[in-house]
């Protein structure tokens, strides 16, 4: 049996609706963020030395971080679902988006959350307003130059086709909800960008999605 270790509002949402979308048996064990850090519980370190999320396990193999246990799932009990036929341009687009998920779009958008929190944070009278102009210039200046050029990107990407490796829905999309779905929490994702608007919409409105949600339970990106 397949165990999704379930940390709330969390990247393991997507393992839960991939499962959903092959139809396999699952059975989830939850943990819950710190609601002073919103750090994992370190339950979680039982299960993975570093303690985060997601983690899975099958019998006796341990699978941690989002591509790693997508790739082991389709590997495992696919069967050729969710993934374009290897050698195609296709192919190589999933594969670009599967990574490039984290990789890339993510980065941004954690340090966003990183230095809205630096200068929302209680501290010393004195240290306040420098610790604000700092974080205020490196959003201007950096961080959201940067977010802004990644919705950009992947904008024109949709522009071209329906989703993210092609005509078809795969496993790159389910990778790539997470970043827009935070992107459209607290980094200004809006109907100026029509097309990762509606891929939004699309995949919120999937029976496998859906599942996922009462399966998970709330979910509610960090704002």
């Amino acid at each position: 049996m397949i165990i999704v270790h379930h940390l709330n509002n969390s990247r393991s949402q997507r393992v839960l609706w991939l499962l959903e979308e092959l139809g396999l048996p699952y059975e989830i064990v939850r943990y819950q963020r710190d609601p002073k850090t919103m750090l994992a519980p370190p339950e979680l370190r039982a299960i993975h030395p570093l303690g985060k999320s997601p983690v899975i396990t099958d019998g006796e193999v341990v699978v941690a971080e989002s591509g790693a246990i997508v790739e082991y799932l389709l590997d495992t009990y696919g069967q050729g679902r969710l993934k374009p036929a290897a050698g195609t341009p296709e192919q190589r687009r999933w594969t670009y988006f599967l990574h490039y998920a984290e990789g890339s779009a993510m980065t941004p958008l954690l340090m966003k959350l990183v230095f809205d929190r630096v200068e929302s944070s209680p501290a010393p009278f004195f240290v306040k307003p420098i610790a604000r102009a700092i974080a205020r210039k490196v959003l201007g200046s950096y961080i959201l130059p940067q977010i802004a050029s990644h919705l950009d990107y992947l904008e024109r990407e949709l522009a071209q086709r329906p989703w993210f490796a092609g005509a078809e829905f795969s496993a790159a999309d389910i990778q790539m909800s997470f970043p827009l779905e935070a992107a459209a929490a607290r980094a200004g994702l809006n109907a100026s960008r029509p097309h990762l608007m509606d891929f939004l919409q699309r995949i919120h409105s999937r029976p496998a999605f859906q599942r996922a949600l009462q399966r998970g339970g709330p979910y509610e990106l960090l704002k």
